[in-house]
């Protein structure tokens, strides 16, 4: 058993929040009961997720995004209400930590892939340090775009969507997970031949074929349900709590 403050102070000390500037507010979102044996992680707080932490008698779910954003409209009714109505029932404490979790250098969301995919950062490139950008832990290069992307479907399990850059090996792969289409002009500026990341729009494909860089779509879900899991069993170690991950599927 361990008390919330506890909880909350360990995961600060190791993400440290107060670094980045974010999107919504990081840490404890929405305050539980004050003594904590078990966690549920999770990629994101929907519903599903507090209902499999219900029934798994959670006190604390710690996720990757978490039930509040800038820019929100900040009414209590429909989705939030009902989120908000299964926390507050339960004395259910939520932990939130959205750029943190994705930067952290052993135990993030970057960093978790990275290891995934057999991938070793040697650089950051990006706002806020964010992106990774290295090579293959054995060094030995991709053969071509076609087989980087099938190395990703078979680690994930999923397809991706791969638009190919210049033909040729790909040594220098730079990734940043979920919604980070933004980076890829940084990656290319940084010097990668291949981005992945979780999503594409439009005009990431014309970079990718004007700039002979390849862009690997891979799921936003899909690349970032990593970090959350290591971090909160880094900590439920740390302080002797129980703590079990719930993937609750995402095609997205």
């Amino acid at each position: 058993m361990s008390s919330r403050q506890d909880l909350l102070q360990a995961f600060d000390t190791l993400l440290a929040p107060e670094r980045f500037k974010d999107y919504g507010p990081n840490g404890l979102q929405v305050e539980g009961r004050a003594e904590v044996r078990r966690i549920v992680s999770g990629v994101t707080a929907s519903r599903a997720l507090i209902e499999a932490a219900v029934a798994r008698q959670a006190d604390a779910v710690f996720v990757h995004h978490g039930l509040f954003w800038r820019g929100q409209d900040g009414r209590v009714t429909g989705w939030m209400k009902q989120r908000l109505a299964l926390l507050l029932a339960h004395d259910i404490n939520l932990f939130a930590y959205h750029l943190p979790l994705d930067a952290h250098p052993e135990l993030g969301n970057n960093a978790q892939l990275g290891r995934r995919l057999a991938l070793q950062a040697d650089s950051r490139f990006g706002e806020q340090d964010l992106g990774f950008l290295g090579g293959r832990a054995d060094g030995t290069a991709f053969a071509d775009s076609q087989a980087l992307a099938a190395h990703v479907e078979g680690v994930l399990g999923r397809k991706v969507t791969c638009v190919p850059g210049a033909s040729g090996p790909l040594r220098r792969i730079a990734w940043c997970t979920g919604g980070a289409q933004s980076y890829f002009e940084d990656a290319i500026a940084a010097g990668a031949q291949a981005f992945l990341t979780g999503e594409i729009s439009e005009p990431q494909a014309h970079y990718a074929r004007e700039c002979g860089v390849t862009y690997v779509a891979c799921g936003h879900h899909a690349t970032e349900r990593y970090g959350a899991p290591a971090v909160a069993a880094h900590v439920a170690a740390q302080l002797g709590l129980q703590h079990e991950f719930v993937d609750v599927d995402n095609p997205a």
